[in-house]
């Protein structure tokens, strides 16, 4: 496994002002973390690191300040729009060790139930696993080609690269091909007409000892 590299600076530990300085500058802020060391605060060059994130890397390797070490993508921040990281998290990790990582997944064919009148519903885009760290894959390839109408996938149904393990619940549901949901038909009414107001029918009252007798 190539892992990228990724030349940050330290920065001062300010509020949101000095970090939307940094923004301007089109660096990202960032904090370094883990393996019993005191947190840095850092900044790297934002366009490199999408290049890197564009990649699907969950590794890299951050100099700072003439030290280099392995980190782990922990946890990004977006912008309102969602698609800009405004922030991100490192944890230093030794290569060897096992890590928890949400890893994307990846979605492939045409349910065979969509042909038959069904909708595909992807209910899950990420799921949670653990791995070494250099065997993070960058995403989990899931075939639904053979779904039909009513049928589900579960975490439990996945082919996960050897070493990888699910940490997401195994009966949670992926996907699934579901039915048409009916929609309501709404008729409206002919220009230049009334709307006819619904005619209420009332149960007839009995009639009394009275009203009886007189019939007689």
């Amino acid at each position: 496994m190539e892992i990228a590299r990724l030349q940050g600076e330290t920065r001062k530990a300010g509020g949101s002002r000095e970090a939307a300085r940094l923004r301007r500058q089109n660096k990202l802020p960032g904090v370094v973390y883990g393996h019993g060391l005191a947190p840095e605060s850092v900044a790297v060059p934002r366009r490199e690191f999408e290049i890197i994130m564009e990649h699907g890397a969950h590794v890299l390797e951050l100099e700072v300040g003439g030290s280099r070490s392995a980190v782990l993508i922990k946890a990004m921040q977006f912008d309102c729009v969602g698609t800009t990281p405004t922030h991100v998290d490192f944890m230093r990790v030794d290569l060897n060790e096992r890590v928890k990582v949400s890893v994307p997944l990846e979605y492939r064919g045409t349910p065979v139930g969509t042909l038959e009148g069904g909708v595909f519903q992807e209910n899950m885009v990420d799921i949670e696993v653990e791995a070494v760290v250099t065997q993070i894959p960058e995403s989990i390839r899931v075939s639904v080609t053979d779904l039909k109408l009513g049928d589900f996938l579960h975490v439990k149904d996945l082919h996960l690269p050897e070493g990888v393990k699910a940490i997401t619940s195994p009966e949670a549901i992926l996907c699934a091909v579901r039915a048409k949901v009916a929609e309501e038909v709404v008729v409206a009414p002919v220009e230049g007409e009334e709307p006819k107001e619904p005619e209420i029918i009332t149960a007839k009252a009995k009639p009394t000892e009275e009203e009886a007798a007189e019939k007689k």
